[in-house]
């Protein structure tokens, strides 16, 4: 007797009580969303290779196994993943006219990539895009669509824009500097390198642009933009 009440305080004691407490914890339902937005968070710390389901169970307290009742497997997890992404990029309103829906569009389009880089390669690569996917695409070629331009004019532009968007978020997510000091630091550092006269052009953009007070290279984007809208304006024009 005295053993088996030994065995029973053993069964009950902190330990015991802790894993009471964590099974109580996991009894409160998941939902696919709580989800979705912990893998983006662990995406965002660790970047897209360090997520496994192992860790993303850690995260929210639960085993492995049971996240397959919200998610079918990893390709599923990034579908709705993708899907998180796209439902914070602002949808197109033609209320101002489209030019200013597609500047505001890829503006927050490049906010939420640099909140999510490791989604830069991934936007548009899902077979099973989500809801929040597909009604901003539909949103993107409504906005032009209503404007005037044609079928195929949309589907060009839709694609130039996407280039750039994806394209320049690449760029910046891979540049060796992040703020105006440490961008002046790296062109003082590659000018330096430069035998006198050899790039006078490469020299001539280090001193007179990059090397301004105030340059960012983010500051790049809209000014890009801007020449690309209004080539397509002029495109639209001639119908």
């Amino acid at each position: 007797m005295a053993r088996t009440g030994q065995a029973a305080t053993r069964r009950t004691g902190p330990a015991a009580a802790q894993r009471t407490g964590q099974a109580a914890g996991r009894r409160v339902p998941l939902s696919r969303d709580q989800v979705l937005e912990a893998a983006v968070t662990l995406a965002d710390e660790g970047g897209i290779d360090a997520l496994s389901m192992r860790k993303l169970g850690q995260a929210l307290g639960v085993e492995a196994m049971s996240l397959y009742n919200h998610v079918a497997g990893k390709s599923d997890l990034l579908d709705g993943m993708i899907d998180v992404v796209f439902g914070e990029i602002g949808l197109p309103a033609g209320d101002g006219g489209w030019k200013l829906a597609m500047r505001q569009r890829a503006i927050s389009a490049r906010e939420a990539l640099s909140r999510h880089r490791w989604a830069i390669g991934l936007m548009e690569s899902r077979r099973s895009p989500g809801p929040a996917t597909l009604r901003h695409h539909d949103a993107v070629l409504g906005c032009l669509r209503e404007a005037g331009f044609s079928i195929g004019l949309s589907a060009h532009a839709y694609s130039l824009l996407d280039s750039y968007i994806y394209g320049f978020a690449l760029q910046e997510a891979s540049l060796p500097f992040g703020n105006e000091e440490e961008t002046a630091q790296v062109a003082q550092e590659i000018v330096g390198t430069m035998p006198a006269g050899e790039y006078p052009y490469l020299a001539e953009m280090a001193v007179a642009h990059v090397l301004q007070p105030g340059y960012e290279y983010g500051h790049e984007f809209e000014t890009g933009l801007e020449l690309i809208l209004d080539a397509l304006e002029r495109a639209a024009a001639r119908g």
